[in-house]
């Protein structure tokens, strides 16, 4: 028996749709994650990127638990002196909502060209309609 190594001519991509209604944030970002790496085929290659697209909606009406709406704080540095910017979650879900989960599954993938590469599939909006019904995603329930 030997180990089968698939090549980037071998990679088949589906698309998955996930409803983020009522989810908890850390627990959906998982799932999301390994669907994007791939981790979930039997053809899984650690060095090629060979994961599946996933669109995400209604990701302004994500779930916390605990005291995270107000206590969790996302930081950037907008490059200028005294520049460091924070908000809090109830804020960032308020504002930007497709950011928060965008941010907690890039966290959880590769910190290299890979991992640059899978956060692109990953397709989030705030509400429940998407431009990708002609890609015909199968629904998942997380």
């Amino acid at each position: 028996m030997t180990t089968i190594f698939i090549n980037k001519n071998d990679i088949k991509r589906k698309y998955h749709l996930i409803d983020a209604k009522g989810k908890i944030l850390g627990r959906l970002a998982v799932q999301v994650a390994l669907l994007l790496s791939g981790k979930r085929k039997a053809d899984y290659t650690p060095n090629v990127d060979n994961g599946d697209f996933v669109v995400i909606v209604n990701a302004g009406k994500v779930a916390t638990t605990g005291a995270k709406l107000e206590q969790k704080v996302y930081t950037h540095y907008t490059g200028y002196p005294s520049g460091l910017r924070t908000k809090n979650l109830e804020t960032l879900l308020r504002t930007k909502p497709t950011e928060a989960i965008r941010h907690a599954v890039k966290g959880m993938l590769p910190k290299n060209k890979l991992g640059s590469r899978m956060i692109t599939r990953l397709k989030t909006y705030a509400g429940e309609e998407h431009p990708h019904q002609a890609q015909a995603p199968q629904k998942i329930e997380v």
